[in-house]
């Protein structure tokens, strides 16, 4: 979501704005570690926005739907080990 914000140029509150949401409920959404959580409703809400706004959001794994240039976070190595069930170092 900050990566998105920042891509359009929005601070929380104008993401709340265009979302109709709250801004402590973006700073939750925000403040999650890993996946973004929250309520399905709010969660799609945001979505819509960032799409609406000129972002694509891309799965992870999936094809870019759109054209021209854009940027992909790829996963580091450490990434792939914690996300297939290697312990994790602790203090991580």
């Amino acid at each position: 979501m900050r990566a998105a914000r920042a891509l359009l140029g929005l601070d929380q509150k104008e993401l709340a704005a265009i979302a109709g949401l709250s801004v402590p409920t973006i700073q939750r959404m925000e403040a999650s570690e890993g996946n973004v959580r929250g309520v399905v409703e709010s969660l799609t809400r945001v979505v819509e926005a960032i799409e609406r706004a000129g972002v694509e959001l891309i799965g992870d794994g999936a094809a870019s739907r759109g054209s021209g240039r854009g940027v992909r976070l790829r996963r580091s190595e450490r990434q792939s080990e914690d996300a297939d069930g290697f312990e994790r170092e602790e203090g991580r």
